[in-house]
């Protein structure tokens, strides 16, 4: 029972995220000494961390599996002091003081979740396609190429263009978009853009596809975090005033 309670005070504690930082820096700047040397980290970029780390040799990865270790013993201490800070200032009447570090703690955990989900489920990918090629999204969704539109200048130079596509599921059109200059399709979980084109001998584009599902999470927690913060100072500075 006694060591029980030894352990719930220490992720009660402040200092413990503070060590739990520290080692986290020294961590990162391990792998910045050992990520330049090895090509596998030449692969990160395009597949998901979590499928990637579990094929990597420990020697290169086990800063990794720190990383990962420290950020759920973070995850945990973030909650504990929130929950306590929240029961012992219950009384407070300036209620904004009191729960702007805790939308600030919350947003942090939005950032960690939508980061663990990127790490399980992100993909990446590239394909050529022409009109009317399809390409295999997931096993129930397809995207296809209905029209490409590249309109040249006077010297032949690529002046707009604009691709329009349809993603289909058992052969039945689920959605339709138009991927544009700095507007790609966000559709389904799916971010697809045109990396370059080609229109001659036919028309054609490489197409980027990316997967990010953690990045809904990741804007919810920005914003909670920025709003946390903001209104924390503007708070503070008003107590200083009166």
């Amino acid at each position: 029972m006694k060591l029980f309670k030894q352990l719930l005070n220490v992720f009660f504690s402040l200092r413990t995220s503070l060590w739990l930082l520290g080692f986290m820096l020294m961590l990162m700047f391990a792998g910045a000494f050992i990520m330049p040397g090895r090509q596998e980290f030449q692969l990160l970029h395009s597949m998901p961390l979590w499928g990637w780390i579990q094929k990597q040799p420990v020697e290169i990865t086990w800063w990794l599996w720190g990383l990962i270790g420290i950020l759920s013993l973070l995850t945990i201490n973030t909650l504990f002091c929130s929950i306590e800070s929240l029961v012992k200032k219950r009384k407070v009447t300036q209620w904004l003081l009191l729960i702007s570090p805790q939308i600030i703690h919350v947003g942090f955990l939005f950032m960690l979740l939508a980061h663990l989900l990127s790490a399980v489920g992100a993909s990446q990918a590239q394909a050529v396609a022409a009109e009317g090629t399809i390409v295999k999204l997931s096993k129930e969704t397809n995207l296809k190429v209905n029209n490409i539109n590249i309109q040249l200048d006077y010297y032949g130079r690529v002046s707009d263009w604009k691709v329009a596509v349809e993603y289909l599921s058992d052969g039945k059109v689920l959605d339709t978009d138009m991927i544009e200059p700095n507007n790609p399709s966000d559709i389904m979980g799916f971010n697809i853009n045109v990396k370059d084109l080609r229109s001659h001998p036919e028309e054609a584009v490489l197409l980027q596809i990316n997967r990010e599902p953690g990045a809904p999470w990741a804007l919810v927690g920005s914003i909670l975090f920025a709003v946390g913060i903001i209104t924390l100072i503007v708070l503070r500075i008003k107590m200083e005033k009166v």
